[in-house]
This record gives C-alpha cells, sequence and structure tokens, in this order.
C-alpha cells in the first residue's frame, strides 16, 4: 500500500497560485466585454445573447477553477451538472408547449 498516496489525498491538492491568477484576468476580461455590450448601445436579441454568453462563460471558469471541478472526477461531474441540464430542457419543452397552447387558444377565440 502506498502511504504517500494517502497522506496526499488526505491533506489535498494545492495547485499553483498562476491558473487562479489567470482565470481573475480572464474574469476580468470576459467582464470588461459585458460591460462594453451597454457601453456600445447594443439592443435586442444581439444584446440578451451576448450577455448570457459572457454570464455563462465567466460561471463556467468560476466553477471549473475555483470551485475545483476541473479536478474531480467524471460521476462527481455528471452528478453535479446532468440534473440542472435536465431542468433546462423540461423548461424548455414547458415553453415550447405553453406557447403551442397560447397561439392554439388565440386562433380559436379570434374568430
Amino acid at each position: 500500500m502506498d502511504h504517500t498516496a494517502d497522506k496526499n489525498h488526505a491533506e489535498g491538492v494545492q495547485h499553483p497560485v498562476a491558473i487562479y491568477l489567470w482565470i481573475w484576468l480572464l474574469l476580468f476580461v470576459v467582464s470588461s466585454f459585458s460591460y462594453m455590450v451597454d457601453y456600445f448601445h447594443l439592443h435586442g436579441a444581439l444584446r440578451w445573447t451576448l450577455i448570457l454568453i459572457f454570464m455563462i462563460v465567466k460561471a463556467g471558469f468560476i466553477v471549473m477553477i475555483f470551485m475545483h471541478m476541473a479536478w474531480e472526477r467524471l460521476a462527481l461531474k455528471l452528478a453535479i451538472l446532468v440534473p440542472p441540464l435536465a431542468l433546462l430542457v423540461l423548461i424548455g419543452l414547458m415553453a415550447i408547449e405553453g406557447d403551442y397552447t397560447f397561439l392554439t387558444r388565440l386562433a380559436s377565440f379570434v374568430r
């Protein structure tokens, strides 16, 4: 039995500080892009698409590096990420069905 592996596992793994500094810099850059969307007065779908993309990128960096998800096993990643993704799919399906129901009612009541 390898006792050094057990000792490292019990104490945890130290990651280089440079990784955290680079991610912090990337978060700063992506946040500045997010502010530039307002600075250039973008409107409509382009504005909201860019805001959502920047938000997801920042959240991904934070979860993967600062919450140490990048170094976890695949089973734990899937256990954490699959349920919210399934909820998003179900919410999307409900939104599609709600639109269909609303448009069907409009078509039948407007006559």
